[in-house]
């Protein structure tokens, strides 16, 4: 069976022939196996029968990807993302998850000529902040639409795949496929024994226990240990990830041996941004160009530059990437400006940039593979503590290991620390199972608002039926099952009584308060406190643009930043008031985790960029990384927008929103600007 000049393989025929069929499909496959060939196929059927696609995914630079792989095809295609909104009403429109839900809420109706959605990535029903969203979106999609889930290995895929049959009118095939176009080949490696297979990891640990009983006995080990400690600092104070190595670094032996056997290009994998800066200088003396290669990756530099308008005279970051560049090196992660990892991921994708220090977001979606990865650590922070991550993390990351087509095998290794010899899950990695997905059904309140609107209570009690963790609790004793079933339902109509007692709902259905809240998304309570209180109306164009970005900006760091606090202003207490009302409500409820009161830790930094001031004077006042603030902006640009469009353009209030999005969209910001440019 051959489409777009590709013979089909058997999982991809199967998928065809049920599209053809009139089904859903659910395709768990590997990384770079031809997943998406299929959507591709979903997408051609109902583009040729004159209906529409819609393709959605968990993050914007897949989503931006996949529209700029579209539109060379020559297809008409849209994208809508919350940063970017292009041609909405092409017979093609690529979406993040979010959007997809949103719309279903607020207009089922544009989605009457809609044939086909693709759920890429559809195992992130699993992430613990996102996952209700795909989840709602399965259940709440008008009942026409077919859908296409592609995803990694699930382990409970016939169970995932069960409760889709169970909430979606049409036949489902269930098609799992195991075998990867590259094998991996994993290895590990530890100081003490170099380089070695999992069978030899009894042999590792006795190399490792002779070594330090002999350091032991010469009394060198804690010398070592102690004169790392003053020359790099303890790693309670490096933070999280930071290790006390005795004697020569191991990754950097490790990396000589990666150089010397020519096993680069290779994404090294860290779980701290810093880590992946200091690393990335660390290797600048590694000189991992010849000549011709470093002649190449400065045309291609300035090619990108030139492309995007920037001028690395002016922007010393900029600046840093080329330098790093020259000798084959870069670092990448999530508080890198967007621009920035923009040119680090075109310079990567060309081939010449052969050693990549980055953290794990650079393994999700978009298609970058190495010739080796290494992870530097096995551990990683999990929100409470340093825990041995998933396997399903592990190979999402170590999937990105052998390039098809010049790889026989992609090589994986994985640096132990001591405990690790013993401790580690390194079978669990290995062997390529994974966990099962779980539910994280947890409807926000305007979910809660939307349903109500259309349903009623009852038909919000019915919606959580329809949910995988209503379908995964239907296990155990009849007791334990009912037991599961009202604490759900209990949790539900808690959520349905705060947004009475706060004057969200009436006997009559959503009163004004709710009414706003409906539609909003993201933050939609606070949003509706400040709106209601007063306070938006006595702010200017500055405070409207530093009160949205507090609502959305949270610290990573509280402990370094206590020096920076100020006491709050006048308006900022009343704004922290206004939420403060509905945080109380909700604690009288008993809830564990109320809304979020508004943070300020960046809203000096914010009220300069609003004034015009620069990246500079972002990341200064900021105190934290000028990525993580952009992406702060750009959410709270979207939030305005549609706080905007809820009070009306021609309100007062509404002209500053639309005043305050404009003095704050601008340059490095401007996600539009940088995609339409590249």
């Amino acid at each position: 069976m051959l489409f777009k000049g590709y013979t089909l393989n058997d999982f991809q025929v199967s998928a065809a022939q049920a599209i053809e069929a009139g089904k859903n499909v659910l395709l768990a496959a590997p990384t770079g196996s031809g997943k998406t060939l299929v959507a591709e196929y979903a997408i051609d059927r109902a583009v040729r029968a004159g209906r529409r696609a819609i393709y959605t995914s968990p993050i914007k630079a897949l989503s931006n990807q996949k529209f700029r792989d579209f539109k060379n095809e020559g297809l008409r295609v849209g994208l809508m993302t919350g940063d970017l909104t292009l041609d909405p009403d092409a017979p093609i429109v690529i979406m993040t998850t979010e959007i997809f839900r949103n719309a279903v809420f607020e207009d089922p109706r544009r989605f009457d000529d809609t044939d086909f959605a693709i759920f890429d990535e559809v195992h992130f029903v699993d992430d613990i902040d996102r996952g209700t969203v795909w989840e709602e979106s399965l259940i709440f999609a008008p009942p026409h639409v077919r859908f296409v889930g592609l995803s990694a290995t699930i382990a409970n895929l016939q169970e995932f795949g069960n409760w889709i049959r169970f909430v979606r009118p049409h036949e489902l095939a269930v098609i799992e496929h195991t075998k990867r176009p590259v094998p991996l080949s994993h290895r590990l490696y530890h100081h003490d024994a170099g380089v070695f297979q999992l069978a030899q990891r009894s042999r590792a640990l006795a190399l490792h226990e002779r070594a330090a009983a002999r350091d032991q006995r010469h009394g060198t080990r804690e010398g070592r240990r102690e004169r790392e400690r003053s020359r790099w600092g303890d790693k309670r104070e490096r933070g999280q990830g930071r290790r006390i190595h005795t004697g020569p670094r191991p990754y950097q032996l490790l990396l000589d041996e990666i150089q010397n056997r020519v096993l680069l290009p290779a994404l090294y994998f860290c779980f701290s941004r810093k880590e992946c800066e200091i690393k990335a200088e660390r290797s600048m003396h590694r000189r991992l160009l010849d000549r011709a290669e470093r002649e190449r990756m400065q045309d291609m530099f300035d090619e990108i530059c030139a492309r995007f308008e920037l001028d690395p005279e002016q922007d010393p970051g900029l600046r840093g990437i080329l330098g790093r560049a020259l000798q084959g090196v870069g670092f990448h992660h999530a508080g890198v400006l967007p621009i920035h990892k923009e040119v680090v991921e075109r310079l990567f994708t060309s081939g010449l940039l052969k050693l990549l220090f980055t953290t794990e977001t650079f393994a999700l979606g978009i298609n970058m593979p190495a010739r080796t990865v290494i992870f530097d650590l096995l551990r990683k922070y999990d929100g409470v503590q340093m825990n041995y991550m998933k396997s399903r993390d592990y190979l999402q990351m170590a999937g990105r290991a052998g390039r098809q087509g010049l790889d026989k095998s992609g090589l994986v290794i994985s640096i132990l620390e001591d405990e690790d010899l013993r401790e580690a899950p390194l079978s669990r990695y290995h062997s390529g199972k994974v966990e099962p997905i779980t539910s994280r059904f947890n409807l926000s309140y305007s979910t809660v608002l939307n349903l109500y609107d259309r349903l009623g209570g009852s038909g919000l009690l019915a919606a959580y039926d329809k949910s995988f963790a209503a379908f995964q609790a239907q296990t155990g004793s009849e007791a334990t099952r009912k037991k599961k079933r009202n604490a759900a339902r209990a949790a539900l109509l808690a959520r349905v009584q705060i947004l009475r007692d706060a004057g969200y709902l009436g006997e009559e259905g959503l009163l004004p308060r709710g009414k706003v809240a409906q539609r909003i998304n993201g933050y939609e309570i606070q949003a509706t406190e400040l709106l209601f209180s007063g306070v938006l109306d006595k702010m200017d164009m500055h405070q409207l643009a530093a009160t949205f970005t507090a609502l959305i900006h949270e610290e990573r760091r509280r402990a370094e930043l206590r020096g920076h606090r100020r006491e709050p202003g006048k308006l900022m207490a009343e704004a922290e008031a206004a939420v403060r009302r509905f945080v109380a409500i909700e604690l009288l409820q008993g809830v564990e985790t109320p809304v979020k009161q508004p943070d300020w830790g960046i809203a000096a930094a914010v009220d300069c960029w609003s004034r015009g001031g620069t990246v500079d004077d972002l990341e200064r006042l900021a105190h934290t990384d000028a990525g993580d603030v952009v992406r702060t902006l750009r959410m709270a640009i979207q939030m305005m927008r549609q706080v905007r469009m809820t009070v009306g353009k021609g309100e007062a209030l509404g002209a500053r929103l639309e005043e305050a999005i404009v003095a704050i969209n601008r340059d490095v910001v401007d996600a539009k600007r940088q995609f339409e440019l590249g």
